[in-house]
């Protein structure tokens, strides 16, 4: 993969850190600046979502050779597939929350719905309104503000999300057949819950569980969640809150250490955890047990 389009802004320091030098991020995003006038939207490697931000501007808009005209709606997003542009001329300045999904991820999601390579290519799109992608839209931006105190697994469950959630805006009609639900098989769900107690202190990947599960990265999340009750990044969230929970009572760390052996991205964000979860604040637990 390319970096980005000379025009967008750098990748956040903590998203690069979590995933390491020449590692792609499977979904990234910024707040971008759209001019007034005539605009062509950077030619990116990858897929990009655009939701628009802020209150309405009237814009005029290309599909295909005829133009037409609208006005954009905070929430709206429209898809630009990798490798095209779109065409905008805007009769004032507006901003847009950029979501770039690799269009790996979502060759991917097709194998896994059984669909060719075909199936794997985005249609362009121009102002579509959605409940789960504003949110996936909206989560990704509270994770850029924070300093992804969520970390990779967080993102890359947002990302395949958002990837089905495409898919199923495309082709409306695809899952209304209702289909048996597996289980991850006890033994291979051992493996990944013994692989993640030994890694928790690191930066976890739906990638990595999956290949210790030995299944492809669409149909780990289904099965893992089927056999748990849980998202995967939710069940490691929890096995995080309760180690530092033991290592809290125990009472002979610091914060720091505890939240770094416990696999949080700082003390603050174990304590928001630890109360979300427990009701409590590290102080708190740490009183208790004494």
């Amino acid at each position: 993969m390319t970096d980005r389009p000379s025009c967008y802004p750098s990748l956040p320091a903590a998203l690069l850190k979590s995933h390491g030098p020449g590692r792609t991020p499977l979904l990234d995003v910024l707040t971008s600046p759209v001019p007034s006038g005539r605009f062509d939207s950077p030619v990116d490697d990858r897929h990009v979502l655009c939701l628009h931000v802020g209150e309405p501007v009237p814009v005029t808009y290309r599909v295909g050779k005829a133009e037409r005209q609208a006005a954009r709606i905070h929430g709206q997003f429209c898809v630009v597939p990798a490798g095209s542009s779109t065409r905008w001329t805007l009769s004032g300045p507006a901003r847009s929350l950029l979501l770039r999904l690799t269009p790996a991820l979502m060759r991917e999601a097709a194998e896994a719905r059984g669909l060719g390579a075909q199936g794997a290519e985005l249609d362009p799109a121009i102002h579509i309104r959605d409940a789960q992608v504003e949110r996936i839209g909206w989560m990704m931006q509270a994770e850029d503000h924070d300093g992804y105190p969520g970390g990779r697994l967080f993102v890359d469950s947002l990302a395949t999300a958002l990837a089905a959630r495409l898919f199923a805006l495309q082709s409306p009609t695809e899952d209304s057949a209702p289909r048996r639900r597996h289980a991850l098989p006890a033994w291979r769900l051992r493996q990944v819950v013994e692989y993640i107690e030994a890694h928790l202190d690191e930066e976890l990947t739906l990638v990595e569980l999956a290949g210790v599960a030995g299944f492809s990265l669409s149909h780990f999340k289904p099965l893992f969640k089927q056999a748990t009750g849980l998202p995967v990044h939710r069940f490691v969230l929890e096995r995080r809150v309760e180690r530092a929970r033991l290592r809290l009572m125990e009472g002979r760390k610091s914060l720091t250490e505890i939240a770094m052996e416990a696999g949080f991205s700082h003390p603050s964000h174990m304590a928001r955890c630890l109360r979300r979860f427990l009701g409590m604040s590290p102080t708190e637990i740490a009183r208790a047990s004494q």
